[in-house]
């Protein structure tokens, strides 16, 4: 009996890591918001890592959430190196790419829980007095990540995170403008 709880075991264990190696070799996570101001009103939010404690949700799942800024103030070469609780693990982002108003490309490596290399863009899109803004992470599917999304949906996981951040970069530009 023993034996066959042991095979069953394995059999859906065997399962399990065949079917995380049918997953998608990469991935990309988007998300966009319409926003009452023009994008330059929006930019310097996203393109001065010091800002982001104003609308990054990651920002208030650790008080006492260790922060060091390095290289430029802004744009190209600014990099914010993070070290926190289980819930925001530790890791790195640069900007290598800064188009004002429209484009901010981010390298942004994870150290902890896992380690990752990333991409991040944001992209806003003046429309009729409104900007939409896009947020989108892509990168390489790692066989630990294929394992995960076995069980859960990383899209709707960090895509309800870039939906809170969003809505916050929303709400502290519409709230500024309106004065």
């Amino acid at each position: 009996m023993i034996l066959k709880i042991i095979l069953f075991i394995f059999i859906i264990i065997a399962i399990i890591i065949i079917y995380a190696t049918t997953k998608p070799d990469n991935f990309r996570i988007e998300r966009r918001i319409s926003i009452n101001a023009a994008p330059e009103a929006i930019f310097p939010l996203i393109n001065n890592f010091h800002q982001w404690m104003l609308w990054s949700p990651w920002e208030k799942l650790d008080p006492a959430l260790e922060r060091q800024y390095s290289g430029a103030t802004e744009g190209i070469g600014a990099i914010y190196e993070w070290k926190g609780n289980k819930n925001v693990g530790s890791g790195r982002m640069q900007i290598v790419k800064s188009d004002f108003p429209s484009n901010i490309y981010i390298n942004l490596d994870f150290f902890e829980p896992f380690e990752a290399k990333n991409n991040a863009e944001f992209t806003l899109v003046s429309h009729d007095q409104k900007t939409e803004v896009i947020w989108v992470m892509s990168g390489k599917n790692l066989f630990i990540s294929k394992l995960m999304s076995v069980f859960c949906n990383m899209d709707k996981m960090i895509g309800k995170n870039f939906e809170e951040g969003l809505l916050n970069l929303k709400t502290n530009i519409e709230k500024t403008s309106a004065h």
